[in-house]
């Protein structure tokens, strides 16, 4: 790396000097690398698009409040006018109210949700199921609820072409975002449905703690949908949801991660996922060089 290349490339957000060069556009290591939209949160949809491009990245993960409010057609004609694959929409999911109307309407949302990514031209919509509805301590019958509005759901998705990615959060966020806090439960509701119905997200962040990861990372083969990679640091934020940080900047072995998603058979989109505010207020196109820098040196080699 010569001095010129060590001065101009930092490492986002923490600010340290780059530890190998930066994958020009075109380099063959990026193939599969997806910019998840999360990771550039300051970017609307046209600057997601045109950073993208610019970096020499063939896909991105989008979330559908940013869509919905480009417009969903507009939003689907912008992404394939650019050449780029669409490798995840996020979200559907929040289905464990107890309450009958509520049900109903978690039930549309999703199928409209559906309905989005296959205009999108997305594989797969990204399920987080919802946690325990307030006042609740029924776990047992949220993750029922949960198998239920599954059963509901299946149809719709296998008529448009969408496969739901179930996506097990970590236990931190089982009372308020998902009863979903391992990748053998998703599995285990999957199981009835399938492969192309219903699949899993293993996403770095919410699965690295599990001592039967590698194991159920086998299990899942043919039916992981989404391959997420992120870090998990410490200190935790005030806000958990934002202690995501960049790869290798915290506890996860992403080269036996994935060796195991490889060894399973997934070939798909591998997508960069980060909640960090630090990593927010900093330049987009510093965080998504450091993004392809970190890639390159730590996941592509294993995949």
């Amino acid at each position: 790396m010569s001095a010129a290349d060590t001065a101009t490339n930092v490492d986002a957000p923490l600010g340290a000097p780059a530890r190998v060069p930066t994958p020009p556009a075109g380099d063959p290591r990026l193939a599969r690398l997806a910019l998840n939209q999360k990771t550039t949160d300051g970017w609307d949809l046209q600057d997601l698009v045109a950073g993208c491009l610019d970096a020499g990245l063939p896909a991105v993960g989008l979330w559908r409040e940013p869509v919905q409010a480009h417009g969903v057609e507009r939003a689907a004609a912008l992404v394939r006018e650019a050449g780029l694959r669409v490798s995840s929409l996020c979200r559907g999911g929040f289905l464990t109210t107890d309450d009958p109307a509520g049900r109903q309407n978690a039930l549309a949302d999703n199928r409209h949700a559906i309905d989005e990514a296959a205009t999108l031209g997305a594989p797969c919509l990204v399920m987080v199921v919802g946690g325990l509805p307030a006042g609740s301590t029924d776990l047992r019958g949220a993750r029922a609820r949960v198998a239920a509005a599954l059963e509901d759901l299946v149809p719709h998705a296998l008529d448009r072409g969408v496969q739901l990615a179930l996506e097990p959060l970590h236990p931190l966020f089982c009372a308020d975002r998902a009863v979903l806090s391992t990748l053998g439960q998703a599995l285990d509701l999957a199981a009835p449905y399938p492969a192309e119905a219903v699949g899993v997200v293993v996403d770095a962040y919410h699965v690295w703690w599990d001592p039967q990861l590698d194991a159920q990372i086998a299990r899942a083969a043919g039916r992981i949908a989404s391959y997420q990679v992120c870090d998990f640091v410490l200190p935790l934020a005030d806000d958990p949801l934002l202690s995501r940080g960049m790869m290798g900047d915290g506890f996860v072995d992403f080269a036996s991660l994935s060796r195991a998603v490889a060894a399973a058979g997934y070939d798909g989109d591998v997508e960069v996922e980060i909640f960090d505010r630090a990593l927010w207020d900093a330049d987009p196109r510093q965080v998504v060089d450091t993004v392809k820098r970190r890639y390159v040196e730590l996941v592509e080699p294993s995949l």
